[in-house]
Parts: structure tokens; C-alpha cells; sequence
């Protein structure tokens, strides 16, 4: 055993042998898997195979040469990764090098693209959507619901029929329920199969981002519209050209200018006594959000709150509460939930602190120093045009974070130089023809490894949330497409409650069996009642969660998931009593103190 450690060990070490593996789809990561695989195979083994025994005979007596050893290390390889059986087939269809021909709808015509950019409180937005109202068919693609649901309205108020479609709902402006000639929906929901005018993609520079990414990408190149009118930071300029470039479309720039005056102070907050009304502070983490409510609820200030896990209905009464100027809520404290979708009278911005907790790569937790685009986006919050406030200020509460603020707010934002993709469920799908034995997230995996694409424009998304959800449901049984659809469910990971309802309905799906709402109810403990402390009020937001889940998967599989209209009424109901919950923080702020 020592003697073929050692033959082993030159094997691994041959730069031949490596260029042998790489020529048959080994690359370095899989390698290391197969060799130490193969190195367990050969010296825990009571008796090698008899050929492979006479190899390394041969070997040790000088009559053959280590690569003699490969063809047994490949088919070893091949068994414990049986993709590279059918290597060449995968790489056919794990090909994402030219994303822009994908779309035979929107290459079958000429699109005009008009890039409307310029910062937060610019108009930008508000002349792309005077196309969208004005024409004879539109589509509108937000990042968030309320976005849509927002346009929805308008459109509607403005005389222009408009549909809504988001990832947990359908609403028609027809009585009769057939669609209209315009649409509101959320960026991963709009169909690219309907031609239309007008398009308007919110938010384009959303196209960077490591998640949702390939949303933006999809709806930029796919759209089959006349018009393409993309908001966002001119950050996105430079590659929309170039990812455009090949098919001839070429982008007009129309540059907007902040509407009201936005102020840097030249001095922090320092202490809660200096609050005034109209400021907003912002905090990154439920620690210094708690934190704030209770200091400035015990100097009599009464708050409105908004952070990102309360249901749209809460968000939005909150925001009402502090826009009136008739109430005597004058102060908002947030986290940075606020910096799209929800409209806010606010004179002044404060920044609690300058760091944000992030996941890395590899699953770890990091604490990050705030971006431009997002310091710029929540900054310019403050002096919104058409409010009470006509002029914005922003400062921080600590005084040396104040130079740091000003720095970042000088920086220019960063060209974007790639932008997201992600596999679709029929390539998956072709992946488990060829590979029957692998599981949903082995598939990806292997997809990921095996794709090509033009690094210099795109980046595969992160595929971790997905694979997390992919591996809680790998033990029961579901065709691939509802397997797939499932993990692609949008879910806070954060919330334990809510990965197990997800498997729950991840079960009861596979049993064939409808989820009633009486299967619902007794699951989610229903009615709700009302919190008495902070673990309390976050168990209800988690419920909150599940029941939009459960209208995310009803829309995708109308049969087994019956009771969608029963649980918007639950909803409406659980989110009034979130909402007292969020008017009582305080006192469930120092309740949950006693209980620990």
C-alpha cells in the first residue's frame, strides 16, 4: 500500500495526467473529488482488480509509465460523475454564450430602446410611464409588488385599462375578466411571448444584482416591444450597449436632474435629542432599529416603522400615518426597505450607522461598508418632489461616520461590466435526461461547471437559495418541472417557520392531495392573535410568508392549491394585526425583555 501511495501520489502530481483530465471534462474542482475518490478505491480495496493490479505491478517494476493509469481513474471518474459519459451533450445544452438569440419574438422585430437615467427624485420614471399610459399596449416590469400594484392603479385612475401580474396574483381591469392591452407586473412575471408598444423595465441597473439579476437581463433582451424605456442609474449604460450591440440596437440617453435640492449637513446627529420632525433614520439590522424605537419612544416621540419583512398592507399604512401632517407622527425609523417602492414625505435622512450585514460566497457572514448606488438611493429619499418637503438633507447620527458618508457620496457609481443569468427549467430538464440519477441540486451544479458564457458581459446568478430549497425537498417525490418550480419559490431562508411549510407543501403536493384552507389553517395554528412580544409578531410575519407562498405556488398549480381567494382575506386580516403589533413595538419591545 505505501508503494502504490506513492505511484498515487505521482500520478496526481503529473501535469500529463491533468491535461488527460481536463481533455475529458475533469477540471481542477472535479479532479480533486475523483482523485482522492480513486486513491480510497486503490489502497482500501482487500483485493484490486486483476488488469489494474498488473499496472501498478508493471509500474513499480519500471515496465510501465503512470499514465497507464488513467483509463482506470477515468472510468472510475465516470461512475461517481456520470456526466462525463455524455460530456459533449451537456456542453450543447449548458451553452449560454448567446443569450440575445433566445428570444425569437423580440429579434423578429426593430425595438427602439430609450434609457431614461438620472438619481432618485429625478422624473425619470415618471416620463417613461407617460409612454406606457399614452400608448395603445404596454407592459410595465417593476422590481417590487407594491411598484407594480402602485402602476396598476394609476393606469387605471389615469383611464388606461391595466392588468396586474405578480408572482402571487392575477387582477384584471376588465369586468369581465379578459386582459387588457396593458399590464403591471413584476419583473420575473411578464411574458415575452405578447407584443406590444411599449415596454418600461424599472430599475434597470438591477441587472447586477447577484440574485435576481437575470430577471433584468431576460426582460432587456426578450421584450417584444416597440419601445423599450429602461429608469435607472447610467451606471447600466455602457454594457446594455454592448450586450445590445450584436443585433443592431442601438440606445437613446435622455439624462435627468434631481428635481428638489438634496444637502450633506456638515454635522451628525450626535443624539436623539436633536430629532425634528420629518427625519427618517435608517438602520441596518433589527438590533439598532429596536434600539431607536425604545430610546425615542421614551423621550414621547411617537414613530411610524418600516422594515423589509412586514406585509405590503402594513407598509404602507405606516407610510400614510407618516406622510399625514394632520397626525402627530412626525419620525420614521426604517431599515433600508424604504429605498424603492413606497412613497415618503421625508425632510431629512439619517443614517444610524455606515455598514450592512451580508453572506459571502461561501455562506459566511460580512459586514460591509455601504455602496454609492445604495447610499444614493437612500439618500435621495429625502426631499421628495411634490411633498411637504421641497428640500432634502441626509447626515449620519454618528459624528465619525459623517466624513465617511460624504466620501461615498462623491464616488462615482461603477459602470456596471456584467450582468445575470440563470438556467432555465428546460435546460434542466434536458440535464436529467441525460442524468436520471442526480439530484435537482447535483443538476445545477454540474450545469454551473459545465456552462460557456461571454464572462466579459454576464455572470451566472447565485444559485445558493435555490439548492438550499432543492435539498430540503430532495426526499420526496416530484416530477422535475414541479421540483423545479417549487425551489425556485420565493423564500426568506432566515425564517425557520417558513422552510418547513414549504416542505409540508412540498409533501402534500407530492401526495396529490389538495391544501385546503382547513389543511392550511390547522398547520399555521389559525386564527392569529395578537402579539404580546417580538418573537410573537416575527411568527406572524413568517405566517404572512407562507400564505404568500402558498399564492405563488396556487398561481403555478391552480388544481392542488384550491383556496387562493380564502387566503387574501386571511391575509388582509393577519396584516391589520400585524399592524397593531407594529403600533405596539414598544411594548413588545419591553415585554420580550422580560421573558429574557
Amino acid at each position: 500500500r505505501r508503494e502504490v501511495l506513492k505511484i498515487l501520489n505521482q500520478f496526481t502530481q503529473s501535469s500529463t495526467i491533468r491535461k488527460l483530465s481536463e481533455e475529458n471534462g475533469i477540471d481542477y474542482r472535479l479532479f480533486q473529488k475523483a482523485f482522492i475518490s480513486f486513491r480510497q478505491f486503490c489502497v482500501d480495496s482487500t483485493s484490486l482488480p486483476v488488469d489494474l493490479h498488473i499496472i501498478f505491478s508493471d509500474i513499480l517494476q519500471e515496465y510501465g509509465n503512470i499514465t497507464d493509469l488513467f483509463p482506470y481513474f477515468l472510468k472510475h471518474s465516470r461512475e461517481i460523475f456520470p456526466h462525463l459519459e455524455c460530456l459533449e451533450e451537456l456542453k450543447k445544452i449548458s451553452d449560454l454564450r448567446e443569450p440575445i438569440n433566445w428570444y425569437p419574438e423580440a429579434r423578429a422585430i426593430v425595438r427602439k430602446i430609450i434609457f431614461h437615467c438620472g438619481p432618485t427624485n429625478s422624473g425619470k420614471t415618471h416620463h417613461a410611464l407617460q409612454r406606457f399610459l399614452d400608448s395603445k399596449s404596454g407592459v410595465y416590469c417593476g422590481p417590487l409588488k407594491l411598484l407594480a400594484v402602485e402602476v396598476h392603479e394609476k393606469a387605471n385612475n389615469y383611464g388606461t385599462k391595466c392588468d396586474l401580474l405578480t408572482g402571487e396574483e392575477r387582477r384584471f381591469a376588465n369586468a369581465d375578466g379578459s386582459p387588457s392591452n396593458h399590464i403591471a407586473s413584476t419583473v420575473e412575471m411578464v411574458s415575452l411571448k405578447d407584443l406590444c408598444d411599449v415596454a418600461v423595465i424599472d430599475e434597470i441597473q438591477m441587472l447586477r444584482d447577484p440574485q435576481r439579476g437575470w430577471a433584468w437581463t431576460r426582460a432587456l433582451l426578450g421584450l417584444p416591444a416597440k419601445e423599450i424605456h429602461l429608469c435607472g442609474e447610467e451606471a447600466a449604460l455602457d454594457i446594455i450597449r454592448e450586450i445590445l450591440l450584436p443585433i443592431g440596437e442601438e440606445v437613446e440617453v435622455k439624462r435627468y436632474e434631481r428635481l428638489t435640492k438634496l444637502t450633506i449637513e456638515d454635522e451628525a446627529l450626535g443624539s436623539l435629542d436633536k430629532i425634528q420632525p420629518g427625519d427618517c433614520i435608517v438602520c441596518f439590522n433589527k438590533n439598532d432599529l429596536y434600539s431607536v424605537i425604545m430610546q425615542l419612544e421614551r423621550k414621547g416621540h411617537k414613530v411610524a416603522v418600516i422594515y423589509g419583512g412586514l406585509p405590503p398592507g402594513t407598509k404602507l399604512a405606516q407610510a400614510k400615518k407618516f406622510n399625514n401632517p394632520d397626525d402627530s407622527c412626525k419620525l420614521l425609523v426604517a431599515t433600508d426597505a424604504i429605498g424603492m417602492g413606497i412613497n415618503l414625505s421625508i425632510r431629512r435622512i439619517i443614517f444610524y450607522s455606515l455598514t450592512k450585514p451580508s453572506v459571502n460566497e461561501k455562506g459566511e457572514k460580512e459586514i460591509d461598508l455601504l455602496t454609492p448606488s445604495a447610499a444614493l438611493q437612500i439618500a435621495g429619499r429625502a426631499g421628495r418632489y411634490n411633498t411637504q418637503f421641497e428640500e432634502g438633507f441626509v447626515t449620519t447620527f454618528r459624528r465619525d461616520d459623517l466624513v465617511t458618508l460624504k466620501e461615498i457620496l462623491a464616488q462615482p457609481i461603477n459602470p456596471i461590466d456584467a450582468v445575470g443569468l440563470h438556467p432555465t427549467a428546460d435546460q434542466i430538464e434536458l440535464f436529467a435526461y441525460y442524468l436520471p440519477q442526480s439530484s435537482l441540486s447535483n443538476l445545477m451544479d454540474i450545469f454551473i461547471s459545465l456552462c460557456q458564457m461571454d464572462s466579459s458581459n454576464y455572470f451566472m446568478c447565485d444559485i445558493g437559495s435555490f439548492k438550499f430549497l432543492a435539498d430540503m425537498i430532495q426526499h420526496i417525490n416530484l416530477p422535475l418541472r414541479a421540483r423545479y418550480v417549487f425551489c425556485c419559490a420565493p423564500i426568506n431562508l432566515k425564517m425557520p417557520f417558513v422552510i418547513t411549510m414549504f416542505t409540508k407543501l412540498a409533501r402534500q403536493y407530492s401526495l396529490n392531495e389538495p391544501i385546503t384552507i382547513d389543511w392550511l389553517c390547522r398547520n399555521i395554528n389559525w386564527p392569529p392573535k395578537k402579539p404580546n412580544n417580538l418573537i410573537n409578531l416575527l411568527y406572524l410575519e413568517s405566517v404572512f410568508d407562507v400564505l404568500d407562498l402558498y399564492l405563488w405556488l396556487s398561481y403555478r398549480f391552480t388544481d392542488l392549491f384550491p383556496d387562493s381567494e380564502h387566503v387574501r382575506e386571511m391575509q388582509k386580516e393577519l396584516d391589520q394585526v400585524i399592524h397593531f403589533g407594529v403600533l405596539s413595538i414598544p411594548k413588545l419591545i419591553k415585554s420580550t425583555s422580560k421573558h429574557i
